[in-house]
């Protein structure tokens, strides 16, 4: 029975623990640009999720979404299924939280990172150990690319 009391205490429970759901993502805010449909844009946000990012999402179809890659700089040979931006960077594909740290803290001058493709065992693409080889790329501002980092095959 929903009595005066009851409303109250519960309505005091959620004051006092709403501070803490802030706390699961107090890290940087990224906003994923994804295609409804892609399974795989979830399971990457949910890692980003589960490493602190503050993440927020909006589903954009076809050439809605090719539009926004090109207008913000990724060349067509790094796209992916998802694009992001944080903090005046862009995240093409499946990049590891870790490499958007260290894009964060080292701060070059460019316009982000990029895992073209979908490789297996990237973030939110399988398991990490059955995953294939692959490249996290710099996106330079002239559209030229350099390997920021590289993941080996599993053994």
């Amino acid at each position: 029975m929903l009595t005066r009391r009851n409303l109250l205490a519960g309505a005091a429970g959620l004051v006092a623990t709403a501070p803490l759901a802030g706390l699961a993502q107090s890290g940087p805010a990224i906003h994923v640009m994804k295609d409804p449909n892609c399974g795989c844009c979830g399971a990457w946000m949910e890692i980003l999720q589960g490493d602190g990012f503050a993440v927020t999402s909006e589903d954009a179809f076809g050439t809605i979404l090719s539009r926004y890659k090109i207008d913000n700089g990724i060349p067509q040979q790094m796209i992916s299924c998802h694009t992001a931006k944080v903090d005046g960077y862009m995240i093409e594909g499946h990049v590891p939280p870790a490499d958007i740290r260290r894009l964060l803290d080292e701060r070059p001058d460019a316009v982000g990172l990029a895992v073209p493709g979908m490789p297996y065992g990237s973030p939110g693409m399988g398991p990490e150990d059955r995953r294939e080889a692959y490249d996290v790329h710099l996106i330079l501002r002239g559209g030229s690319t350099e390997v920021f980092s590289s993941y080996d095959a599993a053994a």
